[in-house]
């Protein structure tokens, strides 16, 4: 078992490789090892990601099959199944390391920007939902001058997002607080660029 620091540092490591164009051996020959995952994984981080295409999470941390225990949904959003799934992970494997990874330009955040802005009469209550999820933690932006600058709006809205959706992890299990104060489990908040494919960790971690 990895301890938080030392996940920490080998996705650090391996966005490097993906940044630099390099790829390690251990993520190449991953494939072949499949046989060897069938009785069973072990997971050394969880990822709560966005569902976003462009952000295919073991590729920008040049990782392959059965090291990381990747959750996707639009947004990047905490909701009661995401918190079950990292409360699975955490226990069964005993991860110490969750980071709820944001990215540039995320769909899910323009489009709450735009709600609050114009809202729609006849919005799916399922786009809702994703919407809800993340109105808290951007709408106070929109009463400052951000409002007139949509570009920086939208990027500290992502990185708000992710702070927000952190915390709602550490703060809204039983299982995961004890995890934090007993068995030192990390959860971090980190944004990836797009433009650039450098992963910046940027929330919740140690001093």
């Amino acid at each position: 078992m990895l301890s938080a620091q030392e996940a920490l540092q080998r996705l650090q490591a391996g966005n490097r490789r993906f940044v630099e164009g390099v790829r390690s051996l251990d993520s190449l020959i991953s494939q072949m090892q499949r046989v060897d995952l069938v009785e069973g994984q072990k997971p050394f981080a969880v990822i709560l990601g966005c569902s976003d295409s462009r952000v295919p999470v073991e590729t920008i941390f040049d990782e392959g099959m059965g090291s990381l225990f990747v959750i996707r949904v639009a947004g990047n959003i905490v909701a009661p199944s995401q918190i079950g799934s990292v409360e699975f992970a955490t226990e069964r494997y005993q991860v110490r390391l969750v980071v709820v990874l944001g990215h540039t330009r995320c769909g899910a955040i323009q489009a709450t920007l735009e709600e609050l802005q114009r809202p729609t009469e006849n919005q799916s209550r399922n786009l809702r939902s994703i919407v809800n999820r993340i109105r808290p933690s951007v709408a106070g932006l929109l009463e400052t001058e951000l409002k007139r600058d949509l570009e920086n709006l939208s990027r500290l809205a992502g990185r708000a997002n992710v702070r927000v959706s952190a915390d709602h992890l550490r703060h809204g299990s039983e299982v995961l607080e004890n995890l934090i104060q007993n068995d030192n489990l990390l959860i971090v908040g980190a944004e990836y660029a797009l433009e650039t494919g450098v992963v910046d960790f940027f929330d919740g971690l140690p001093m």
